[in-house]
């Protein structure tokens, strides 16, 4: 399973954003990494530049390698629609984004963890493939047969009590499930990136 394995803090300071979840460098290091980062400022970027951060920004936060990402961008220009909104809405409906958007985990990584080690089921069979697309009215819950899974579920489930739902979503913490009602909107899924540049940067 290929997965980014770098310096994460490094990554949230070059872009000056949290994407792999509460950084706690960006409070107290605020610019970016390297030996005169502090005294830089944010520099002037070309467009190609500015497009290429968008696509990293988007790639980082949702885990995925170059070569994934790209395969993810095709399928979505293939799709009749708006590219940069298929793109997105794919990227929401991966296995392990959902399992982070329910609550079952509270970073991304926490999340493709526990759908890898076989902790979580799609429609009361478990599914250890984190990038496999859930669909409209699939049910995705903590692995009833395990009590380790129910234990990890329910560990996740308290830390991230106070953080709600997304709309297109139905979540019952008490059975540690929730079911995908619909495909989210771009309103609804609010990405950190410009998805209009990753588009034109790949179209060039």
């Amino acid at each position: 399973m290929a997965r980014y394995t770098g310096p994460r803090e490094k990554i949230n300071r070059r872009f000056g954003i949290a994407l792999f979840g509460p950084s706690k460098s960006l409070e107290t290091r605020n610019f970016p990494p390297g030996q005169h980062g502090a005294r830089n400022t944010r520099r002037k970027t070309s467009e190609y530049g500015t497009a290429l951060a968008e696509k990293q920004k988007l790639r980082f936060q949702y885990g995925l390698m170059e070569k994934q990402f790209r395969r993810f961008f095709a399928e979505a220009q293939r799709r009749k629609g708006v590219t940069g909104e298929n793109l997105l809405q794919m990227l929401e409906l991966r296995l392990d984004n959902v399992v982070y958007r329910m609550g079952f985990a509270n970073t991304r990584f926490a999340s493709r963890q526990l759908v890898s080690h076989r902790h979580i089921t799609v429609n009361g069979k478990v599914v250890n493939i984190a990038s496999y697309q859930v669909k409209p009215g699939d049910v995705v819950a903590a692995r009833a047969s395990s009590q380790r899974s129910q234990q990890l579920v329910g560990r996740f489930l308290e830390m991230t009590q106070g953080t709600p739902a997304s709309d297109w979503m139905t979540v019952d913490r008490d059975k540690m499930s929730g079911v995908v009602n619909r495909v989210p909107v771009r309103e609804e899924i609010n990405p950190i990136a410009n998805e209009q540049l990753v588009v034109e940067l790949y179209s060039r």
